[in-house]
């Protein structure tokens, strides 16, 4: 079995807290990548390329690792983007923009060995069916959880749920960052299996 360390690409908390689920030892760094859009560049496209470029980022710095990156896009029906808001107003408007809509979150995920230059892909869909929302709604609810820094403007783990009327998808990890289900088949192909191995809790 291999010896390699994980090494998750990410400053965020949420997608530590994921990764710890599993019960192995890894250790975090946060990428410095540019996240704009390249022009034409479908939602899943942008997902997957910066789940990679976060990972190849930190390859000459980490050369003994599994490095794994990911990054979440969510668009609406009509394809336009749903990004981290960053303020409150930015929040208001995506949150108004998507009561009532299906909107569609696309989680990108990259495992690369950074000694052997080995890549893994995936990208998970999840879709999310919001419920009807009104003004005061979505007020209560951005003062309570302030998600400005969760691409779609809740936060799943926590009263982000309040706002749906039904979610569809594999694994609804992927919509706090992290497709967990994805990932263990990727650590499983390459001779890691979370459940043979032993715990750090």
């Amino acid at each position: 079995m291999t010896t390699s360390t994980l090494l998750l690409a990410s400053s965020s908390p949420y997608r530590r807290a994921l990764l710890e689920r599993l019960g192995l030892p890894f250790e975090c760094a946060s990428p410095d990548i540019d996240e704009t859009p390249i022009n034409g560049e479908t939602a899943e496209q942008l997902a997957t390329r910066l789940a990679e470029s976060k990972a190849r980022t930190l390859a000459r710095q980490y050369n003994q690792h599994w490095i794994i990156g990911s990054d979440q896009v969510a668009c609406l029906p009509d394809g336009t983007l749903l990004n981290k808001p960053g303020t409150h107003q930015q929040a208001v408007e995506q949150l108004s923009r998507s009561s009532g809509q299906s909107v569609l979150f696309l989680t990108g995920l990259a495992l690369l060995d950074s000694q052997s230059n080995r890549l893994q892909m995936h990208c998970e869909p999840f879709e999310v069916h919001f419920r009807d929302l009104d003004t005061t709604e979505i007020e209560a609810y951005l003062n309570r959880e302030q998600p400005y820094d969760c691409a779609g403007s809740f936060k799943m783990e926590g009263l982000g749920i309040t706002l749906f009327r039904s979610l569809n998808g594999r694994d609804p990890n992927s919509l706090i960052g992290l497709p967990l289900i994805a990932l263990i088949d990727m650590l499983r192909q390459w001779g890691r299996n979370p459940l043979l191995e032993p715990t750090t809790n």
